[in-house]
C-alpha cells in the first residue's frame, strides 16, 4: 500500500471533517470515519486481502462519508465519490482504481446488496460498531444527530426498539472475518438491549398500575372532604373531653374545699344553718362530676366481626371497637376486601363519620346538661347560703331580745 498517499488522504479528510462538517453531526463525523478505517484495516488483515485491494478499501473507508461536509446526508455517497475523484486525480491515482474506490463508497449506501467480497468488507467495516462494547453510546449519538439534523425525534424506548429491530432483522455481517471479530459482542449488545427493554416494560407496567389505581381510588375532592370532616370531628371530640375535664377539676376542688373547711364547722350548734346550703352545694357538684364522667366514658363494644359481615358490607373496619378482639390475619383479609371495593370504602368512611357524629352529639348533649346543672347549683347554693344566713341572723336577734326581757 502507498503509505504516503494514505497519509495525505488522512490529513485531507481530517481537515475537511474538522473544519467544514456541521457540528450537529454527532455520529457521522471524523470519529466515525476513523473507526471505519480502523475496522477496515482489521478486516483486510484478518481476511488476508492483497495489497492493491486493501489500499482501495482503506481509501474508500476514509472518503465514504466526506459528502456530509458539503451536501449533508442527502446523496452524500455521490458527493463523497466526487471528493475522492478530485483528490485522487490530483495525486495521479490510476483511473481504474478511482472507479473501484467509488464503487466501494457507493456500496455503503443503505439498502445496497454487496456484489463482491470487497463490497461486503467495506459494509461490514462501516457497521462494525454493532459489534463494539461502546455500541449503546454510539447509537445514542446517532439518535441525537437525527433530532438535530433531520428533526426526527425518538424516545429512548422507541430508539431501543428500533435498534433491536435493526440488529435482529435487518443487519448481518457478510464476511466470516467480520463475524469472527464482532459477532459475539453484537449478540451481547442485543442481549443488553433486550434486558433493558424488559426493565422498561416492567417500569411502564408499574406506572400504568399506579395511574390505574389513582384513577380508581377516591377523587381528590372526596378524599379532602372526608379528611377535613374526620379531622373536625376529632378536634370537636378533644374539645368536649377538655371541657369535661375542666368541670371535673372545678367540682373536685369545690368538694375538697367544702369537706375541709365547712364540714368540720357543722358540729357547732351555731353553724347548723349551714347544713342545708352546704348539702345543696355538694349535691350539685357531685351531679356535675357524674355527668362529666359520663360524657367522657368510652363504650365497650364486642370487637369482633364475621366474614359474612364483611361480605355483606355490614361492618365498619375503620373503627377500632369493631375489630380489637380479632386476630391480625383476619383483619388483614378484611381490609384487603375493603380496599378492593370502592363503594365499600366510601360506605365505611361515611359510617365512621356518622358514628363519630353520634358520639359527639351524646358528649355535647351531656356537657350542656352538666354546665346547666353546675350553673343552677351555684346559683341555688348561693341563694341558700344567703337565706340561711339571714334566717340565722333574725333568730339570733329574737333570742337576744327575749333574754333581755
Amino acid at each position: 500500500m502507498n503509505q504516503t498517499l494514505l497519509a495525505n488522504i488522512a490529513t485531507h479528510v481530517t481537515d475537511l471533517l474538522t473544519n467544514k462538517l456541521d457540528k450537529n453531526y454527532l455520529y457521522h463525523n471524523l470519529r466515525h470515519t476513523q473507526r471505519v478505517v480502523k475496522s477496515t484495516k482489521e478486516l483486510v488483515e484478518k481476511c488476508e486481502i492483497n495489497d492493491k485491494e486493501s489500499e482501495r478499501l482503506v481509501i474508500a473507508a476514509w472518503f465514504h462519508d466526506t459528502g456530509y461536509a458539503t451536501v449533508g446526508s442527502k446523496d452524500h455517497e455521490k458527493e463523497s465519490c466526487a471528493i475522492a475523484k478530485a483528490f485522487l486525480s490530483e495525486h495521479q491515482y490510476p483511473e481504474i482504481d478511482i472507479e473501484a474506490v467509488c464503487k466501494l463508497i457507493m456500496a455503503t449506501k443503505s439498502g445496497v446488496e454487496p456484489e463482491t467480497t470487497s463490497d461486503k468488507l467495506i459494509i461490514d467495516a462501516d457497521n462494525s460498531h454493532f459489534g463494539h462494547d461502546s455500541y449503546i453510546e454510539i447509537a445514542e449519538l446517532l439518535r441525537k444527530e437525527l433530532l438535530l439534523v433531520d428533526s426526527k425525534e425518538f424516545t429512548i424506548e422507541e430508539w431501543r426498539a428500533e435498534n433491536l429491530r435493526l440488529l435482529n432483522n435487518s443487519h448481518r455481517f457478510y464476511t466470516a472475518c467480520a463475524r469472527e471479530l464482532w459477532q459475539e459482542q453484537k449478540d451481547e449488545n442485543v442481549r443488553s438491549l433486550i434486558k433493558k427493554e424488559k426493565k422498561a416494560k416492567k417500569r411502564a407496567k408499574k406506572e400504568q398500575l399506579k395511574v390505574q389505581y389513582k384513577n380508581e381510588s377516591p377523587e381528590r375532592g372526596v378524599q379532602t372532604m372526608f379528611r377535613v370532616a374526620l379531622k373536625n370531628h376529632m378536634e370537636l371530640s378533644a374539645i368536649a373531653d377538655s371541657k369535661a375535664n375542666i368541670l371535673l377539676s372545678v367540682n373536685a376542688i369545690i368538694i375538697s374545699l367544702a369537706l375541709s373547711s365547712i364540714f368540720p364547722k357543722l358540729d357547732n350548734p351555731y353553724n347548723r344553718y349551714l347544713v342545708i346550703p352546704t348539702g345543696i352545694f355538694i349535691l350539685f357538684s357531685v351531679i356535675s362530676m357524674i355527668l362529666s364522667v359520663l360524657a367522657t366514658r368510652p363504650n365497650v363494644t364486642q370487637g369482633e366481626f364475621t366474614k359474612e359481615d364483611v361480605t355483606n358490607k355490614k361492618v365498619n373496619l375503620l373503627f377500632f371497637g369493631n375489630f380489637h378482639q380479632m386476630k391480625l390475619e383476619h383483619y388483614e383479609w378484611a381490609v384487603g376486601e375493603l380496599v378492593k371495593d370502592k363503594d365499600y370504602l366510601y360506605t365505611s368512611l361515611t359510617r365512621d363519620l356518622y358514628y363519630l357524629g353520634l358520639v359527639l352529639h351524646k358528649k355535647y348533649k351531656i356537657l350542656r346538661l352538666t354546665y346547666t346543672i353546675f350553673i343552677i347549683g351555684i346559683v341555688i347554693s348561693v341563694i341558700a347560703f344567703g337565706i340561711a344566713y339571714n334566717l340565722y341572723g333574725n333568730i339570733r336577734q329574737i333570742s337576744d331580745l327575749t333574754s333581755q326581757m
